[in-house]
């Protein structure tokens, strides 16, 4: 199966930017010692970087009728617009790290999901995932903070 990793849109990036999805300004910051998961380009930011903090719904983008699971989560962007990834492949900055997958149908609510350890194969995982009836998207996040990291379809 051939999957198609996605970050942050380049428009919702910016608009966010401006008012994020719980209403809030961005809160901008220099990430002294790098390493801020980035979702508009799913790098790490890079030392002395400046980057904004955002609350991020992602249910509600393209799901038909979320309901309890437009959860609204903080995520890390680029303070300026940036050029987005380098292709549609599992973000090499993602590798070896233990995540959990989220499985959700095209109303948005979720419908199972994996933890991967850091040793796992998260590819797999999420064509596994997908493959399932009903599954229209996955959405890879982080284990502890429970925050989104990015979608596969």
């Amino acid at each position: 199966m051939d999957l198609t990793v996605s970050p942050i849109e380049p428009a919702v990036v910016r608009a966010l930017l401006g008012t994020d999805d719980a209403g809030h300004a961005p809160r901008f910051s220099v990430d002294h010692d790098g390493g801020s998961p980035l979702r508009c380009c799913l790098t790490l930011a890079r030392p002395g970087e400046r980057v904004a903090l955002v609350g991020y719904a992602p249910v509600r983008r393209w799901a038909a009728d979320p309901g309890p699971y437009d959860e609204l989560g903080p995520v890390f962007v680029h303070a300026e617009p940036c050029a987005g990834p380098d292709g549609d492949g599992w973000p090499e900055a993602h590798r070896g790290v233990a995540r959990v997958l989220r499985a959700y149908d095209g109303r948005g609510h979720i419908v199972g999901g994996r933890m991967v350890p850091a040793e796992g194969d998260p590819e797999r995982v999420a064509g596994e995932l997908l493959a399932e009836d009903g599954v229209v998207v996955v959405h890879v996040r982080a284990v502890v903070f429970g925050c989104f990291q990015f979608s596969v379809r």
